[in-house]
C-alpha cells in the first residue's frame, strides 16, 4: 500500500535553549567531578526524559533541601529558587551548584535594584510555577505582587501607585504580556518597567517561528512537558496564529493519529527544554506513516552559550 502524501514543516529554532543546556551540563559536570548521588532541589528542566535520563546517572530529584544529605552536593534548577534556599543551604555547610537560567537571574538582580530604589514590584507570571517562586522569593512578602492576565491588574492594590515597577516571567507568551504590560501602564502610568525585556530570546524566537508556521499548516505538534510553560505557550501560540489543531506531545506514542487523519501538513516545533531526540523519534513517526516532504522555517539563527559555574570547569 502506498502512503499518504505529506508536507513535514520543521520550525526553527526549536527545542534546546543555552540556559536548558548549561543545567543539564551542570548536572552531568556534578556527577563527574563528584560521583553519584548528586542531589537536584526540583526537577532540573521540564522534560521527563531529560530527568529520567539524568535519575538513571545517578542524580536525586528532590522537593526540598530538607531532603538531601547535608555531605552530598546539591544543584538548584534552571528555573531558579527565592533567596532563603541558598541562604540554607550555607547554613547548613552544604556544597551547592546553581543552576539557574543567566536570564533568570537578571530579572532577580533587576527587582532587587528596583526594590533597593524603594520600588514594589510587579510580577507577570503563573501562579505556583517555579520561577515564579523563585523571583517573587528574591524579595520580602509583600513586596512583589503578583499578576496573571490583564483583568488582575484591575485588583491590584499597591502600596503607591506611582512606585512601582514590574518584571515578568522569562517563558510567557510575547502577545499576552503585551496585553497586561498595556493595562498596567494604562492604570499606573509613573509604572516603571526592565531595560530589556524579560521574557528570554529562546521564548520569543520559538513563539516567532511558530507564527510564521502556523498559517501553512493543518495541524501542529509541539514536543514538550506538560509541566513546561514555554512549551504550553508555543501550543496557544499556534493555535492563535491561524493554525486550526495544535497539540503538545511529549513523545511519539502521544500523537493522536486519528485527529490527524486526511490531512496534507504538520508542523513540528519543541520546547525550550525538549532535547531533539524526541523531535527525531516524532520526525521518525510520520516517516513510517507516510510520504513525507521535509521543509524548514527558519525565522532567527541562535549562538548563545553560557558557561557553567566556575566550581565545575575547577579540576578536583
Amino acid at each position: 500500500m502506498s502512503k499518504p502524501p505529506l508536507t513535514l514543516y520543521m520550525a526553527a529554532p526549536r527545542g534546546f535553549c543555552a540556559g536548558v543546556d548549561r543545567a543539564i551540563k551542570i548536572v552531568e559536570m556534578a556527577l563527574e567531578k563528584w560521583g553519584a548521588p548528586v542531589y537536584v532541589r526540583h526537577e532540573i528542566v521540564h522534560n521527563k526524559f531529560v530527568v529520567d535520563g539524568l535519575r538513571d546517572r545517578g542524580a536525586v530529584f528532590v522537593e526540598e533541601l530538607d531532603d538531601c544529605p547535608p555531605d552530598r552536593p546539591v544543584i538548584f534548577s534552571a528555573h531558579g529558587v527565592p533567596k532563603a534556599v541558598p541562604a540554607e543551604a550555607a547554613a547548613r555547610d552544604m556544597l551547592f551548584v546553581d543552576a539557574t537560567c543567566p536570564l533568570v537571574s537578571k530579572v532577580h538582580i533587576e527587582a532587587a535594584r528596583h526594590s533597593e530604589a524603594g520600588l514594589q514590584m510587579v510580577m507577570i507570571g503563573h501562579a505556583g510555577h517555579p520561577e515564579t517562586v523563585g523571583t517573587m522569593g528574591q524579595l520580602p512578602p509583600g513586596e512583589v505582587l503578583l499578576v496573571e492576565t490583564a483583568e488582575d491588574v484591575a485588583t491590584l492594590a499597591p502600596r503607591d501607585p506611582d512606585r512601582l515597577a514590574f518584571i515578568t516571567q522569562t517563558t510567557l507568551s510575547v502577545d499576552d504580556t503585551a496585553e497586561v504590560v498595556a493595562a498596567l501602564k494604562a492604570r499606573f502610568p509613573a509604572i516603571v518597567g526592565p531595560h530589556k525585556e524579560d521574557i528570554c530570546y529562546a521564548t520569543t524566537n520559538r513563539q516567532e517561528a511558530v507564527k510564521a508556521m502556523a498559517p501553512k499548516v493543518d495541524a501542529m505538534l509541539v514536543v514538550g512537558a506538560p509541566n513546561s510553560s514555554n512549551s504550553k505557550r508555543l501550543v496557544e501560540v499556534g493555535t492563535r496564529a491561524g493554525c486550526g489543531y495544535a497539540q503538545l506531545v511529549q513523545r511519539a506514542s502521544d500523537i493522536d493519529w486519528r485527529a490527524l487523519d486526511g490531512i496534507a501538513s504538520v508542523g513540528i516545533t519543541a520546547g525550550a527544554s525538549a532535547p531533539e531526540i524526541l523531535i527525531e523519534e516524532v520526525v521518525q513517526a510520520f516517516l513510517e506513516r507516510y510520504d513525507v516532504t521535509m521543509d524548514q522555517i527558519v525565522t532567527a539563527e541562535e549562538n548563545v552559550e553560557f558557561k557553567v559555574p566556575r566550581v565545575l570547569r575547577q579540576a578536583g
